[in-house]
């Protein structure tokens, strides 16, 4: 831990470094690149009307037929065309997965390519962040001076550290000035998304969420096969579940024959918070109140939630008993390791993202588990974790997912917004969710998408290309039926009743995260990746501990965490919380 901080502060020394170069530079710039990247003194960051009608054409400001003049200064002809081309980069995730293609290269990346230099004279150039390592990979680009013009993350703290130093542009002007012309990027996100992050005192945005299209989150899943061996009905609660792991490890034999001593009734990775979702939120008392879901909703594993450890205590019994992979805690995240043992057979439950054993089409768990067990062999979502209530609670995401933001070395601004709204018009980001007709997808008699199985170059690396469609993750059709639908029909070789059924249970008795726009939370500043560290060692060490050692493991873990920063951002949470809520303990 002290290296790492050694190293953030040799970075946040570089990164001061390089802004102080740029300020110098800036002012040495051509007339051309400052009027695009510097937004008109009238805008006003804190208005919020409603979206104009400029699309393709003039704009809203053209008045007496001459063209608007914000279109002239950012150097724009009427059809929103660069006069003189542009170049952005672009980052995008690299999954590392087997089969696949180049992200900054592929069929689908030189789509774009095409598409934003026909429309809008931009060069796009791709810059692969590995999917995994994404947050550290960031905050090295971010400090360097040379994170890609549209940047995302899933951490919004990584970017409130940058900002506070200089190093993202307040993306407000920009976007309030630009946006009778961006029309595909509102219409998607509205003004929900777009203003999520405003800060409620100074009015900055410095990063805009995605659509998350689709709340499905986790499920958790078990082998149909395996229990209609067994002939066990699907477990509904803790200890029918408990039972159910304990058979399949006593019955390795039949289950497994010549590889019974493979056998791995539950598997998890070293990220448990989220690998046991369900079961942490079963313990969570169904009455916790939005103010302490905020205050103690910092770790975006609830690490921080009431009865958080009784759950992991379920877990130590499980491993002491035989009951997990002993080898969870040893592999990092992206590697192919407990993927390969799910293939082969070997695996009997576990938890994962809601739709995970069935993606990947031929390369995937589902489709290489039928080759090597037999047609019969399947995972199906199950629900198991009642909650004190009796519910099977899920904790939901409110309708975002990454946050797009652009670095302080932005020189091209607009040029960045109108490749967002590019990618966010529905007839480019279906043909990127969807590919070819005929090729990658069929239509349906009723309309629906059908994907059909893809090899090579067509490829898709991500599930719908969600690495390309930055501003939405999940299907998003004009008619939410044929939406559902072409969900379904999406999983080529997967009977869509295991779709059909992972769709229902993932969100059923969910409930939805709500915004407390506080502004910042100064105490996070920096302290993303290095709690998340600390968490994620408490937890495997808390698992792997003998079960008499696990209470003062999991206790000294926690109070090492709370004094490293985590009590700290507890108490300013609590105090932002009541300075803009009062005694309010739930949201409207």
């Amino acid at each position: 831990m002290r290296s790492r901080r050694i190293v953030m502060t040799i970075l946040t020394f570089i990164l001061a470094s390089v802004l102080v170069l740029s300020g110098c530079s800036k002012g040495k710039s051509d007339n051309s690149s400052s009027s695009s990247s510097t937004p008109s003194s009238s805008s006003s960051s804190n208005t919020s009307s409603s979206s104009g009608s400029g699309s393709g054409g003039s704009g809203s400001g053209d008045s007496g037929g001459g063209l608007d003049p914000r279109l002239e200064k950012w150097g724009l002809d009427e059809n929103l065309r660069f006069k003189e081309t542009r170049k952005i980069k672009v980052e995008v995730y690299d999954r590392g997965n087997d089969n696949g293609t180049p992200p900054e290269s592929n069929f689908y990346a030189q789509y774009i390519k095409e598409g934003m230099l026909r429309d809008h004279n931009v060069e796009v150039e791709f810059v692969p962040v590995p999917r995994w390592t994404e947050v550290e990979v960031i905050n090295n680009l971010l400090a360097a001076g040379e994170a890609p013009d549209v940047s995302v993350t899933y951490s919004y703290p990584t970017i409130q550290t940058y900002a506070n130093m200089g190093g993202v542009l307040d993306m407000a002007p920009y976007l309030e000035e630009a946006k009778d012309f961006l029309p595909d990027l509102w219409d998607l996100l509205t003004d929900d998304n777009i203003y999520w992050n405003r800060d409620p005192q100074t009015g900055t945005i410095w990063a805009i969420e995605a659509r998350l299209a689709v709340l499905n989150r986790i499920n958790t899943f078990v082998r149909e096969d395996w229990l209609k061996k067994l002939n066990l009905q699907p477990p509904t609660n803790l200890q029918e579940f408990e039972n159910m792991l304990r058979a399949f490890r006593d019955n390795a034999g039949l289950l497994l024959g010549a590889d019974a001593d493979k056998m791995i009734p539950f598997s998890i990775s070293f990220d448990v918070g989220w690998r046991a979702d369900h079961l942490i939120a079963s313990f969570v008392p169904n009455d916790i109140t939005d103010k302490d879901m905020f205050v103690y909703g910092f770790d975006d594993r609830k690490f921080l939630y009431p009865n958080y450890k009784e759950a992991i205590r379920v877990l130590n019994k499980w491993y002491n008993e035989g009951l997990i992979w002993k080898d969870f805690s040893l592999y990092p995240a992206g590697d192919p390791t407990e993927d390969n043992l799910m293939k082969a057979g070997y695996v009997g439950a576990f938890m994962h993202n809601w739709d995970y054993p069935y993606r990947n089409g031929e390369d995937g768990i589902h489709a290489a588990l039928q080759r090597m067990v037999g047609p019969d062999a399947a995972y199906v979502a199950i629900e198991p974790f009642p909650n004190d209530a009796g519910l099977y609670r899920k904790f939901l995401s409110p309708p975002i997912d990454r946050k797009v933001f652009f670095p302080a070395t932005n020189k091209e601004p607009i040029a960045s917004l109108l490749y967002l709204n590019w990618i966010s018009k529905e007839e480019n980001r279906l043909f990127l969710q969807f590919g070819e007709e005929g090729v990658t997808h069929e239509r349906m008699p009723d309309g629906s998408y059908k994907s059909l199985v893809v090899t090579g170059e067509k490829i898709m690396n991500s599930p719908n290309n969600i690495d390309y469609t930055i501003t939405v993750n999940g299907i998003k059709l004009s008619d939410p039926d044929l939406t559902i639908k072409s969900i379904a029909n999406g999983y080529a070789g997967v009977d869509k009743r295991f779709i059909e059924i992972a769709h229902r249970i993932t969100t059923h008795d969910g409930r939805i995260g709500k915004n407390a726009n506080v502004g910042e939370i100064a105490a996070e500043s920096g302290m993303g990746p290095a709690l998340s560290e600390k968490r994620d060692v408490v937890l495997n060490q808390a698992i792997v501990a003998s079960p008499d050692q696990f209470d003062r493991v999991f206790d000294s873990g926690m109070e090492d965490y709370l004094r490293s920063g985590g009590q700290a951002i507890i108490d300013e949470r609590k105090a932002k919380w009541e300075q803009f809520y009062g005694d309010k303990t739930n949201l409207d």
